[in-house]
């Protein structure tokens, strides 16, 4: 317990799976938010701006944690993992300089005028900074997944004479076709996240008999919105992900699939458990070339198992890879499965009703939290044992002067704090969903109660 290199990356990876639990949600959210705002201006419903109006305000508490949580895991770049940033700073930095001073400036800036510049702005210039808000939310993503996809399949760079990384093609860089599919990957499944949560609280409202007009309208939009997202996170954006995968990471698709053995008509691992020191899969469900099929479109194709590859290359810990992705996949699919029974309920016009269903909405919104996190680690655990893939190892790029028990003091500080931020984050959100669009924070405008209840009605 005393390796540095074991703190540094536990380190690290707590405060960054920490601070994408509010992203995700955001980034999801600034969606929502337009498709409330111009169904609003496009039709005149109050109903509808009011609730662009409450999950701005939810987009703003999330925002601001989001923030706080995201300013120290970019100090870890210099702090824990110094020699990395020395070695790939001259490329990264680029994005990582654009997030900060372009996407996030210009996000929050919008937020502000989206929040407090309604009555000054009127309905459209309101739906332009909402618009804006998606786009910077979405265009500060897209610099981070740039940043990411060049650890994971390096391109536009050259090596300096210094030995450092040096950015030689920018736009190859930033349009890296990993970072253009992770990218679209990643923000589907933000999307499925806020939908989750949108349907997840109209379940709730519409359990305990509150805010019937609004809980109504989350129903609606949640469902439909996180059935398309679910099934778009499957194909194409997951399908091409998996391809890019095996092509450029064949160790990472090899693991997460327990196939130590190349071979045509590769089988597709449902369950199973990793015997790492055996190199088998122990009490496998699979389903016979479908791996193959999915991954080349022919079920006699051969698929690269691990047996092929180095044993110094392979991911440092398959089993937990190997889980991360099952359950990533497991969720995305039952996700696909709840969304749609939803979705036949709604237009039975029958969904309100469906008390059970209403219960699994709810209970069901943590769970895109738990699949997102999952996805994120199969990446990181897949690309392992580099930092850099093919160029730079893990080992070779943290901070020789951080020892172990100085990671391990911050860690321990940090959790303390982001426990107390956590408590305070989920209070404010809980009473502002308690209040409901239409509480004591509610109808800003001061005059949309009547109209809001004739649709009510």
């Amino acid at each position: 317990m005393s390796d540095a290199l074991f703190w540094h990356r536990l380190h690290f990876g707590f405060t960054v799976t920490y601070h994408y639990l509010f992203p995700q949600l955001t980034m999801g959210l600034a969606f929502l938010i337009v498709l409330f705002k111009w169904t609003a201006v496009r039709t005149g419903s109050a109903l509808h701006g009011e609730a662009a109006r409450f999950w701005a305000r939810i987009f703003g508490v999330a925002f601001a944690m989001g923030v706080v949580t995201g300013i120290p895991m970019e100090f870890q770049f210099g702090t824990n993992w110094s020699r990395f940033s020395q070695f790939a700073g001259g490329v990264i930095g680029q994005t990582l300089a654009m997030e900060g001073m372009f996407a996030f400036f210009l996000e929050s800036t919008f937020l502000g005028l989206f929040l407090y510049g309604e009555k000054r702005f009127g309905p459209r210039l309101h739906l332009a900074s909402a618009v804006a808000l998606w786009a910077g939310s979405w265009l500060s993503g897209y610099f981070i997944i740039a940043t990411n996809a060049f650890m994971q399949s390096p391109v536009g760079h050259t090596l300096g004479p210094d030995g450092q990384l040096q950015l030689a093609d920018f736009w190859a860089f930033v349009l890296n076709p990993w970072a253009v599919w992770q990218y679209l990957h990643n923000m589907t499944a933000s999307v499925v996240t806020a939908s989750f949560v949108v349907a997840g609280v109209g379940a709730f409202w519409s359990l305990s008999g509150r805010h019937r007009a609004h809980a109504s309208l989350a129903l609606r939009t949640g469902v439909l919105a996180g059935l398309v997202a679910s099934c778009l996170l499957v194909f194409p954006t997951g399908d091409r992900h998996g391809k890019l995968l095996a092509e450029k990471q064949p160790a990472t698709l090899a693991a997460m699939e327990g196939l130590f053995e190349s071979k045509p008509d590769a089988e597709l691992a449902i369950i199973g458990q990793p015997d790492v020191d055996h190199r088998t899969l122990e009490n496998p469900v699979v389903v016979p070339g479908m791996l193959s099929f999915l991954v080349y479109g022919s079920f006699g194709s051969t698929v690269t198992g691990l047996d092929a590859i180095p044993r110094d290359r392979w991911p440092d810990n398959i089993e937990l890879l190997y889980y991360a992705y099952h359950v990533m996949a497991g969720l995305g699919t039952l996700f696909i499965a709840l969304m749609g029974l939803a979705g036949l309920q709604l237009w039975r016009g029958r969904l309100e009703t469906s008390r059970p269903l209403l219960w699994a909405l709810m209970l069901a919104m943590p769970f895109p939290y738990i699949a997102t996190t999952a996805g994120w680690m199969t990446a990181e655990m897949g690309r392992q044992p580099w930092l850099v893939y093919g160029l730079m190892r893990t080992a070779a790029g943290t901070s020789p002067q951080v020892s172990a028990g100085d990671t391990l003091f911050t860690l321990i500080g940090f959790s303390g704090l982001y426990l107390v931020m956590g408590i305070l984050f989920l209070y404010v959100v809980g009473r502002e969903i308690a209040q409901g669009p239409g509480g004591a924070h509610g109808l800003i405008e001061g005059a949309e109660h009547a109209p809001l209840a004739g649709e009510a009605g």
